[in-house]
């Protein structure tokens, strides 16, 4: 998918992903990022966030919850102003950030606490929490009227028409918002600040531009209702595709916090032909395993179902070949895939396409230095942040 734009836009970065690979200090199935390009993505986005007054909250499930580039991503600055602190999508995220010790602004979306996890997330102090439903907003506000203090709420939102992806169907229907209202300003210790929903824009293809979905329409209308019930509205929460080029849309509709996470690596998809202001900072690396009925297997680990993964680019002889991947079984595991044709045995094969390392089983190599011309190996780590031998 973004094979084209990487090597449009990053070439330094194979270079140092083969050198490292060929000192043997990277093993296949791992993704490898620049963490510098990666941070020059992060002040992009503050610059122009600022511009536009937006706040942001960093994502981190895509590059696998990788402590020491969310350390680097939330000390980047544009003006003294930074991110507002992490977004986890849910609770394991949480956890592992709270481990290391890494602030978690918004939690709850797009999976809710767990009852038995509610009372250390207030505890964490996060700026704020979606619900789905007026049970956990109870859960909320009684280990907040425990710890004396007060915690904010964000609603996640919903209508018919709208786009909600299989194992995300949640959020308060319209309709019931007003009911909503009043029963929330009913509990102590807890405070509705804002709504969210998501996805609010998606990219197009027949047009080549991120558009606002139905669920944009949807955030805006729950806004209208919360201004009208005398809600003080601080957050309207729009993430999905959150770039560059989309802040400037998602000031116009009122948007005030955005949550960016394939733009931080370059990964989004308006980047296909490599002329978003972000830059490409993630690949992918495995190896040729094996040779099958005259096509040639790499180890898997890594595939991402919605990645758009097509070719591979394979370095033998001093020299890079490229090839088309071969047909893959949804149904299967990744252990291994396939290449058109015969390359060989051991050679470092390099992909570039859109991924949720924390829903992989690979490996994160952080390398720092490749654009100044001194690559350095940081570390390796498992797909959810843990640090390897």
């Amino acid at each position: 998918m973004f094979l084209k734009t990487l090597l449009k836009q990053n070439t330094k970065l194979v270079d140092a992903a083969i050198s490292f690979w060929h000192q043997g200090k990277i093993t296949p199935d791992s993704y490898v990022i620049d963490v510098e390009q990666t941070e020059t993505n992060a002040r992009l986005l503050l610059k122009t966030a600022h511009h536009y007054q937006i706040k942001l909250y960093l994502m981190s499930k895509q590059f696998g919850r990788n402590p020491e580039l969310c350390r680097r991503l939330l000390a980047c600055r544009y003006e003294g102003a930074g991110y507002q602190g992490m977004v986890a999508v849910d609770f394991k995220e949480a956890r592992l950030l709270y481990h290391h010790q890494i602030p978690v602004a918004h939690i709850g979306h797009l999976v809710q606490p767990p009852s038995g996890m509610v009372a250390e997330v207030v505890r964490r102090q996060p700026e704020v929490i979606t619900i789905f439903s007026l049970e956990k907003a109870q859960e909320i506000s009684q280990a907040a009227h425990q710890q004396h203090t007060t915690q904010p709420l964000l609603l996640k939102v919903c209508q018919a028409g709208d786009l909600l992806y299989a194992g995300q169907e949640a959020g308060f229907e319209l309709t019931d918002l007003p009911a909503v209202i009043t029963a929330i300003r009913k509990l102590p210790a807890v405070r509705l600040v804002g709504i969210t929903h998501f996805p609010c824009m998606l990219y197009d293809p027949p047009s080549h531009q991120t558009l606002p979905t139905a669920n944009m329409r949807t955030l805006l209308a729950a806004r209208d209702i919360l201004l009208a019930e005398g809600v003080d509205v601080e957050q309207v929460n729009a993430p999905s595709a959150t770039s560059c080029t989309t802040l400037p849309q998602l000031a116009q509709w009122g948007v005030t916090h955005a949550e960016p996470g394939h733009a931080l690596t370059g990964t989004i998809p308006a980047n296909q032909q490599g002329d978003q202001p972000e830059q490409i900072s993630m690949l992918y690396l495995s190896e040729i395993s094996h040779h099958f009925s005259g096509n040639s297997y790499f180890y898997g680990g890594g595939y991402y179902r919605r990645g758009h993964l097509q070719n591979a680019l394979i370095h033998h002889d001093n020299q890079f070949s490229q090839s088309s991947l071969l047909p893959i079984d949804e149904s299967s595991i990744d252990y291994c895939l396939g290449l058109a044709g015969e390359f060989p045995i051991g050679s470092p094969v390099i992909m570039s396409f859109r991924t949720q390392i924390f829903a992989t089983r690979s490996d994160v190599v952080l390398i720092d230095g490749i654009q100044r011309g001194e690559p350095r190996l940081l570390g390796c780590y498992d797909s959810r942040g843990n640090q390897l031998s």
